[in-house]
């Protein structure tokens, strides 16, 4: 596309397509330099306790092997913002899979054997890594993720509640999920002198960095942290990880470039989880359907190493208008990894407790779940009593209503079969909130009348570089192709993060600001363009972190129909629909790829994600993808993405919402609801796999007493 018209919104091919299909683009793993070296980690044998003694001669003796790293010999660190990163300095083993040891090899073969022989010794201590709703060190904390209150109360939610005329009182349980992006976290570290490049799989190089420079006392102009291509993260690469520091660590110690690749069994333990939510809602309403009380109350664990709260209940302060209103959170601290981010941390397993306690509540009311939760419909933000900047879930429903065909449903569960499957839909709604962070952006106008725009944006497969050149294009009023974009090196300047729905927004935002400032140096410049160009800068710190007078949030609607084999228990999704709501789409054709993405994520949480915690081992007994299973094509026959035209002027230059998010939060719930749709049966524990499934339908059409009839 070379037009201007219509360059912001257009469906344009990512500008990395062609390097990804045909296998130039070049991971962190990738970078080969003169004498790299390869290292592999020793992971911890026990649950808790610490390490009493380390014996690395069986690895030194092995051919290629070129250092064995632990706590005795490897260098000081000044102790890090983040705990998690504080490997090898110490013996203390807070849970199973926490580095004690790293080998670093000639070639990579020779580094994993190297570190299948080093022998560790342990003194153990006794673990605890159950998670029950009444555990006895659970605690309220100050504050969820994300800077939230932990509790939140408005009305009186008991005396409510007790005078309903219809009451739900119901528990949900979603367990340990895990990120595992198709690229594992991976870094290659070298050093020139006091000088280090690191090439890190990361969805922000500002904060790896950062992170760096204080853990090795180093001016942060010293350090130029690299992401040219990120193969996924899903939140779990949003903060710096082991593998930066410990790459880091065994180049200073060699003298030698050295790539660090976790293996994916290892992933569970050191790059942070979904953390297990309990969840228990309250919902009462009068005799119309309209909610008289709310109350969500959210049990979770954290580690011993740092605290981390996912925020589950947050989104119950966002999405109905109720008289009395409560959320509240409690975590239990565990010898488990660290949970950490991971898409749409609060608001995924939130939604699916709170969305899947609507469709109850519809059940018990007798009124369609669409018609409920558009009766519920706040005027202002529940929570914060603040106006929406723009809310149009009813739209969304209503638009999903049309294109799923859903008037001609008949709402009797168990209503539809075909042979031995049991046909079932339902319908969830989904929010998010719009985030935005300070950045720093420039453009140059270069002499042969091309554009240089360079913005610290990290790509994690989303289309970053191509809808920052579509803003610039856009800003400046030229054809898109005479943009050009640098992106993903910490020496460009600050800039936040992709996570949080956020980046394109906060990225945008400065690169908008950068173009605008320039057409106006251009247009007071006359005459040849020096050599070096003209160029602008912006930072955005003050007016993209400024406080606003409105409630910020994407909204949206999805549609599920499922089937039950009733002989296998197996559930299949026929179709998926999702209509959103998230301000001016900036990219048809990415943002379509983005909302599909989530919704199918979704899926996998719905039917096949599962891991557990093993009581005796401490440690995820899912912990590949031969155990740990994610949705695949055939997974859903049919998956569908629309939005609606949304114009929304308190967000950011673009009007734009994030769209990273928005497609997995609720997806699972409306698959939750079609199949008690299908089968009558209101299961309350994700996943539903099928042995899940067909113990509840043989319980169900056999109650107990009768199996041995």
């Amino acid at each position: 596309m070379t037009g201007t018209e219509t360059v912001l919104g257009a469906p344009v091919e990512r500008r990395e397509g062609r390097e990804k299909v045909t296998g130039t683009a070049r991971y962190a793993a990738e970078y080969d330099a003169v004498g790299r070296a390869q290292a592999w980690p020793v992971p911890a044998a026990v649950a808790r306790g610490r390490v009493t003694g380390v014996d690395p001669s069986p690895a030194l003796t092995l051919p290629g092997v070129l250092a064995v790293l632990t706590h005795e010999n490897a260098p000081r660190l000044a102790d890090p913002q983040d705990p998690t990163l504080a490997v090898l300095q110490s013996p203390h083993v807070p849970h199973r899979g926490w580095f004690v040891g790293l080998v670093v090899g000639e070639t990579l073969e020779a580094a994993r054997a190297g570190a299948a022989a080093v022998r560790v010794t342990y003194e153990a201590e006794d673990h605890d890594v159950t998670l029950t709703a009444d555990h006895p060190e659970a605690y309220v904390p100050d504050m969820a993720n994300g800077g939230f209150p932990a509790v939140t109360e408005h009305g009186d939610p008991d005396a409510a509640f007790a005078s309903s005329a219809t009451r739900l009182d119901v528990e949900y349980r979603v367990p340990p999920l895990h990120n595992h992006p198709m690229e594992p976290h991976t870094s290659t570290a070298r050093w020139d002198g006091d000088r280090l490049t690191v090439h890190s799989s990361s969805q922000g190089t500002t904060a790896v960095r950062t992170e760096l420079a204080s853990m090795f006392e180093l001016p942060e102009d010293r350090i130029t942290v690299l992401a040219e291509h990120v193969g996924g993260g899903f939140g779990s690469k949003g903060t710096p990880r082991a593998d930066v520091v410990l790459a880091a660590l065994a180049a200073r110690t060699t003298g030698r470039p050295v790539t660090v690749a976790l293996p994916r069994r290892y992933l569970p333990a050191v790059v942070g989880h979904r953390a297990p939510t309990l969840h228990r809602l309250r919902l009462g309403a009068d005799a119309g359907g309209r909610i008289t009380s709310l109350d969500h109350e959210v049990t979770t664990h954290t580690s011993r190493v740092k605290e981390f709260v996912e925020q589950a209940a947050v989104p119950a302060r966002v999405m109905y208008a109720a008289d009395a209103l409560r959320t509240s959170h409690r975590v239990a601290p565990l010898d488990v990894p660290t949970p950490s981010w991971m898409r749409a941390p609060g608001e995924c397993p939130g939604m699916y407790a709170l969305e899947s306690a609507m469709d109850e509540l519809a059940t018990d009311l007798g009124i369609d779940p669409v018609e409920l939760r558009i009766r519920n419909e706040p005027e202002t933000e529940p929570d914060s009593g603040k106006p929406f900047s723009s809310r149009n879930l009813v739209q969304c429903l209503r638009e999903g209503v049309r294109r799923f065909g859903w008037a001609d449903r008949d709402p009797r569960p168990g209503s539809r079969r075909a042979g031995p499957l049991l046909v079932g839909s339902g319908v969830a709604a989904a929010t998010y909130p719009v985030l935005v962070s300070p950045c720093a952006a420039s453009a140059r106008a270069l002499p042969d009348g091309d554009f240089l725009v360079r913005v610290n944006a990290t790509d994690i497969g989303t289309g970053a570089r191509t809808v920052c050149a579509q803003i610039a294009a856009d800003a400046l009023g030229v054809p898109l192709d005479r943009v050009r974009i640098e992106v993903a090196d910490s020496g460009i300047g600050f800039a936040p993060m992709a996570g949080g729905s956020s980046g394109t927004a906060s990225w945008g935002w400065s690169v908008h600001e950068a173009c605008v400032r320039l057409g106006g140096r251009l247009a007071g410049h006359s005459g040849p363009l020096p050599g070096e160009g003209i160029v602008a800068d912006a930072d955005t710190s003050g007016t993209a972190d400024a406080d606003s007078p409105f409630a910020r949030h994407a909204f949206g609607a999805h549609f599920a129909e499922v089937t039950v084999d009733t002989v296998t228990g197996e559930v299949r999704v026929t179709r998926l629909l999702g209509v959103f709501a998230a301000g001016r789409i900036l990219n048809a054709r990415t943002a379509r790829s983005q909302f599909v993405g989530g919704m199918t994520m979704g899926l996998g949480m719905a039917l096949t994600e599962d891991s557990t915690v093993d009581p005796a081992f401490g440690d995820f007994t899912e912990c590949d993808l031969a155990s740990y299973h994610v949705p695949a094509h055939a997974d859903v026959a049919d998956v569908e993405a629309h939005w609606v035209d949304e114009e929304d002027a308190h967000l950011n230059p673009m009007g734009s919402k994030g769209i990273g998010e928005i497609g997995i939060v609720g997806s699972a719930a409306a698959v939750g609801n079609a199949v008690h749709h299908a089968t009558g049966i209101r299961f309350r524990e994700l996943p539903l796999t099928p042995h899940r499934v067909l113990t509840a339908l043989l319980e169900h059409e056999h109650p107990a007493g009768m199996l041995g009839a």
